[in-house]
């Protein structure tokens, strides 16, 4: 990992970083960091202060904003950062396997509802911060671009309120103008919020020795390439903000919030500590987020903080996921009032493509969702009639899961065709085992720690909702997968499978009363082609019981005779059981 390698060659050293009281700060700026500008809290209008501040207090009191569960190297981590994400109606940001929903600010034909009237007010303000900001990013570009157009070095990085502005000129043609919009086009912001004094521990800067971090050093993920981002600070109350000139203090002053910034992986470039003092905004332009990392320096005071992104949304909307969801269910025929349907193609090319739409809607959306609680319902219920819609579409795409399972397992299908679906649709049901499996345990996990749950109590846990928890019993898929794909005798296996697959169910809501009489019945199958079949049709069976409880399909139909022997306890060899009779509905 380049961290690991980077700390080991640091060993016991600290790399070098500047704060504005090194007198070489300004011109490492120009030379090493011309794309990121700071913009002084006294170039902002006083009445855009007043009414952004007023805002961020007003969503902090209404408990707007909230700590993010994240998932990073498989492991769940609770924020010290609390957000919220304010954006265009419909739309959501993705980071650290986490996906947050806008809280809808009031464009044009919104027809967003909010539960108070101060909560609308406060996404109204970032809102005319975001326009505002918008402004002041296309301004900057083109003032980076005039410079670099003009081969001078100089490039301001930190404009006060007289700095004079330069328009679009001639130099500049129309394709330029809408790129440098399109890379300015905020459609989102995250407000974060962090009181430093109720965090009992917060990371220490690893390679510069800057002291407390507030957030570790990255790169924003989830944004359209190139796109800047824009960013309004603002300090509740602090120390006397003059002593960063305190020529008797090493390094950053640690009272101060201050944002790091550092050329990735380089360890010759020395960093930066800029400090952040009430109002002030900075930008980070064209390719900086790609290229350089930037970390939050904690101070004293509680900060808030509103960052305008232009987010990546191509896969991140509404209306996308929606017209995901519509061409997953063209593939149904016909739909019966108790819930089967028919399928109208078995092309494993549409299957696949179906069942890989089915785990993107539960676990892109609906599972993210859920697991953040009601948290949104605190601003707003916009999102409430979409998840409930979408969950109603993901329901009939569990009908069509089932029906290609029946297909699967009906007599007269082909055995080329079968297997070709089998291989179309195993990879993306494994994931969905897996996937269900790992959300079922964060949510266990959630559930287990206090502060955790403090934060997630509300949470319906949507798996249990629908049934699904018995998915995370057992090691079907593996199993199955084994089984599938070896084409020599398959005793051995199977037993093993077997004995694993109802040790597990065993004790399950979703284990079948008949289990323990299948189990003597699949292990006296031979290997042959008959063996084999009914192997795939015995597991088809199991699968589908312990995963679909509810798809009122009935697989087995065991003779009276030896059902009654099985049942009255009856000690015939396991070889002796004839072939049981299988019935598809």
């Amino acid at each position: 990992m380049p961290k690991l390698r980077l700390l080991e060659e640091l060993e016991d050293t600290w790399l070098p970083y500047l704060t504005p009281k090194d007198d070489e700060f300004y011109q490492q700026w120009q030379l090493k960091y011309p794309k990121l500008i700071l913009r002084e809290a006294a170039s902002v209008p006083e009445e855009l202060h007043k009414e952004v501040q007023e805002a961020f207090l007003t969503l902090h009191k209404h408990g707007c904003l909230f700590r993010d569960l994240v998932r990073i190297q498989g492991k769940d981590l609770l924020t010290p950062v609390s957000r919220i994400l304010i954006g265009n109606p419909g739309c959501t940001y993705k980071y650290l396997n986490t996906r947050l929903f806008t809280v809808p600010w009031p464009v044009k034909g919104s027809d967003a509802k909010y539960h108070e009237a101060e909560v609308a007010a406060a996404c109204q303000t970032f809102l005319k911060l975001n326009d505002y900001l918008q402004v002041e990013t296309i301004q900057a570009l083109e003032e980076l671009a005039a410079k670099e157009k003009a081969n001078i070095d100089a490039v301001p990085v930190c404009i006060g309120p007289d700095f004079p502005r330069v328009g679009m000129g001639s130099s500049f043609d129309g394709q330029d103008e809408i790129d440098m919009k399109n890379r300015a086009a905020y459609n989102v912001t995250l407000l974060n919020f962090m009181d430093p004094a109720k965090m009992p521990y917060l990371k220490e800067e690893p390679y510069f020795g800057m002291g407390k971090m507030a957030v570790s050093w990255h790169h924003d993920e989830n944004l359209v390439d190139r796109s800047a981002v824009a960013v309004y600070s603002y300090s509740c109350e602090g120390p006397d903000e003059e002593s960063e000139d305190d020529p008797q203090l090493e390094g950053r002053d640690p009272d101060i919030w201050h944002v790091g910034f550092k050329i990735s992986w380089d360890i010759e470039t020395p960093g930066l500590a800029i400090p952040l003092h009430q109002g002030d905004c900075y930008f980070m332009l064209d390719d900086l987020n790609a290229t350089h990392q930037h970390c939050v320096l904690a101070g004293l005071p509680p900060r808030f903080s509103s960052t305008h992104r232009v987010a990546e949304c191509s896969t991140g909307t509404l209306d996308y996921i929606l017209q995901r969801c519509q061409s997953a269910l063209q593939n149904i025929r016909d739909e019966a009032d108790y819930g089967e349907v028919s399928l109208k193609s078995l092309e494993p090319v549409v299957l696949k493509h179906g069942e890989e739409i089915h785990n993107e809607v539960e676990f892109e959306w609906l599972r993210q969702f859920w697991f953040q609680g009601n948290r949104y319902k605190r601003c707003t219920d916009w999102w409430c009639q979409p998840m409930t819609q979408l969950e109603e579409l993901w329901k009939k795409m569990e009908g069509l899961t089932n029906a290609v399972l029946r297909e699967v397992r009906r007599e007269g299908t082909p055995v080329e065709q079968r297997n070709e679906i089998l291989t179309a649709i195993l990879t993306t049901l494994t994931a969905r085992q897996n996937l269900r499996r790992e959300w079922h345990a964060r949510s266990e996990a959630t559930s287990s720690n206090a502060c955790n749950a403090q934060e997630h109590r509300h949470s319906p846990h949507w798996q249990q909702r629908h049934g699904l928890v018995t998915w995370s019993n057992g090691e079907w898929w593996g199993q199955w997968r084994t089984v599938l794909q070896r084409q020599s005798p398959l005793c051995s296996a199977l037993d093993v499978a077997i004995r694993e697959c109802w040790s597990r169910v065993a004790v399950s809501s979703g284990a079948s009363p008949e289990l323990p009489e299948l189990y003597p019945r699949i292990r006296s199958q031979n290997a042959g082609r008959i063996g084999k079949r009914m192997i795939l049709r015995c597991l088809c069976r199991l699968i589908s019981q312990i995963s679909f409880p509810n798809s009122g399909v009935c697989f087995w139909k065991p003779n009276p005779r030896e059902r009654a022997q099985v049942l009255g306890g009856g000690t015939k060899a396991v070889s002796d059981f004839s072939p049981p009779t299988l019935s598809w509905a």
